[in-house]
């Protein structure tokens, strides 16, 4: 296949789900504007991001079934313009009911993305860039979330919040035209072969065995150490080293920026021959409890902080693509949507259950608890690959073994 067809395909999946993450985050920018123009409690103006995610994990398994069996390409198309056109809509809102209507539909059609994306992506990019291509498509969300603060808060101080919501959802018009227009070369995920049906998962029994249980376990524990330390790194570092609030965000900013970048070092790296995922995600996700215990327990000088965070977050972006690429190869052929649709569910879930207790922990006193604890949910996250990784390995031999 040609390379400038697969960053063609790259590129119009990339853009989309940059897209539903920045759709996402440019909410927050907004909630000043709208407690004035509303007049609305601060925990109502929570609740438009806390729906648009819940929404989007709840639909994403059903989504992922109707991709299986209906192709990925239409619901790509439609949950994009979906979300853009209900961003947009925001910008015409009178009432705080139609914010939160708007924030729904925008959670309905970010919904499709994950379980779209990964169908495409297995049917239309060659096994051996594969893992680039993945790489590819979590570093745009990446730069999504990073990119909506600003560009909203830049947007809102030259041209109001109502231009800023209907310029930003409008960005999602040209993506769907461009999606439409070279809809030929977005090649749905394979078709299963014909099976006895006596050896037929049904969906349910598939995503509630033991290899996507094990998985989702994954998604969700490493979503919960990243979003602890997302949440209180700042506060920790203050609290257990007196670090300056300035040089904590910048050791925060480094962790993130290690984050994004280490996607990119994770997908060279599986595209190599002979690359045995589970033994790199160990090392990865090792090294990065380890530095974490380290900025914990040790006040160190602080530039060496910073690299210490930085590196640790390139360990964590790195594990993100070699753990897509095992959730493939063990979905079966077919059933990608579905598949990616469960167990990428587990990292909104996750990512709701740690700040709170984390905040409980530096409340009482124990703020030096909440690094050590992330470190320890990054290495049973590992353990949760491992056992799904070894019951897929097993599950594969078994009918090899039997002939």
């Amino acid at each position: 296949m040609p390379r400038g067809h697969v960053w063609r395909v790259n590129a119009l999946i990339g853009t989309a789900h940059f897209l539903s993450h920045f759709y996402v985050l440019c909410l927050p920018p907004l909630f000043l504007a709208w407690k004035t123009a509303f007049d609305v409690s601060y925990s109502q103006l929570g609740l438009t991001v806390a729906l648009m995610s819940a929404t989007t994990a709840i639909l994403q398994t059903p989504v992922g079934f109707l991709v299986d069996r209906y192709g990925a390409r239409y619901f790509l198309i439609s949950g994009t313009l979906l979300m853009s056109l209900s961003i947009t809509a925001m910008g015409y809102a009178t009432d705080y009911w139609q914010i939160v209507l708007c924030s729904i539909l925008s959670g309905v059609g970010n919904s499709v993305i994950h379980p779209s994306d990964y169908a495409i992506l297995s049917g239309s990019i060659p096994k051996e860039r594969m893992g680039k291509a993945f790489a590819f498509h979590t570093f745009n969300g990446n730069v999504g979330f990073a990119l909506a603060p600003p560009v909203m808060a830049l947007l809102m101080t030259g041209f109001g919040w109502r231009s800023a919501a209907i310029t930003v959802g409008l960005l999602g018009v040209p993506t769907v035209a461009a999606i439409i227009l070279q809809s030929r070369i977005l090649v749905d995920q394979a078709k299963p072969p014909p099976q006895p049906a006596n050896e037929i998962l049904s969906g349910r029994q598939l995503l509630t065995s033991r290899v996507m249980l094990g998985f989702f376990a994954f998604f969700m524990f490493s979503a919960m150490a990243g979003a602890g330390i997302q949440s209180w790194l700042i506060t920790v570092l203050h609290a257990v080293h007196g670090i300056d609030i300035a040089v904590a965000s910048s050791a925060l900013t480094g962790y993130m920026v290690g984050g994004t970048a280490g996607v990119l070092v994770g997908g060279y790296f599986v595209d190599r021959p002979n690359i045995r995922l589970l033994p790199f995600i160990a090392v990865l996700a090792f090294s990065a409890a380890s530095l974490l215990v380290l900025a914990d327990l040790l006040r160190m000088p602080d530039f060496f902080l910073i690299a210490t965070l930085f590196t640790a977050g390139i360990c964590m972006g790195a594990s993100r693509t070699p753990r897509d690429m095992m959730v493939r190869d063990a979905a079966p052929a077919g059933q990608i949507g579905k598949v990616f649709g469960f167990v990428s569910a587990g990292l909104p879930f996750g990512q709701a259950l740690t700040p709170v207790p984390f905040g409980f922990l530096i409340d009482h006193g124990r703020p030096e608890w909440v690094l050590l604890l992330a470190a320890g949910l990054v290495v049973i996250s590992v353990f949760c690959a491992g056992a799904a990784r070894s019951v897929a390995a097993q599950q594969a031999a078994a009918p090899a073994a039997a002939q």
